[in-house]
């Protein structure tokens, strides 16, 4: 069966992790491409400049099938793949999590290391409010005024929305259709005159 739909977050949001002095920044961002990303990130690293590490993960796409993480410096595997561990156990998508370290003075050890940064990630992701969002298919339409209202109906019977439209010479909206319903929406604006599916 198709998906039809993804979890993610609504808005930034933090958590929290102590474990033997050392200090655990975890801060959880819906983003939507990996270029969000990278400022963010660096965003973090200015504001927390004497921190050790600023850890990361991200996961994109409908499907979660773009993702990376990083540790910073910490030993391999030990703070990324936690993190993108947890953003997966919440089955999320389109959310990037960095974790800010401040040492405390005391080695966690590796055992002890992935276990916070997991902690840290659970924390932030424990308080984000998580939505779960329809896949949408991204559509231009073209069409003279005169055809304003007919598109307009066709957009509410297939539970479409409107992102953006321009007026000029005539109409040109981008639209979002639910999945599940492009191909019969797309079938149903080529029965209408005038109408030109431009992406």
């Amino acid at each position: 069966m198709q998906q039809s739909s993804y979890k993610t977050i609504t808005q930034p949001c933090e958590g929290l992790f102590k474990e033997k002095g050392s200090k655990f920044f975890a801060f959880a961002y819906p983003i939507h491409t990996a270029t969000q990303a990278k400022p963010l990130i660096e965003n973090l690293r200015k504001e927390h400049h004497s921190a050790r590490h600023v850890c990361w993960a991200y996961k994109l796409g409908y499907d979660g099938s773009e993702y990376r993480a990083n540790d910073d410096g910490e030993p391999s595997n030990t703070a990324g793949k936690p993190i993108l561990g947890q953003i997966d156990s919440f089955e999320l998508t389109n959310v990037l999590v960095c974790v800010v370290r401040y040492f405390g003075g005391t080695l966690l050890g590796v055992g002890g290391l992935i276990q916070a940064y997991k902690e840290a990630a659970r924390e932030t992701l424990a308080v984000a409010e998580i939505i779960e969002k329809p896949i949408e298919y991204i559509v231009t339409l073209r069409f003279d005024y005169g055809m304003q209202v007919a598109v307009n109906q066709l957009l509410k019977l297939y539970n479409a929305h409107v992102i953006s439209q321009k007026f000029e010479i005539g109409c040109e909206f981008l639209c979002a259709v639910p999945i599940l319903q492009k191909e019969l929406f797309l079938q149903a604006v080529g029965q209408l005159p005038d109408v030109l599916i431009v992406s």
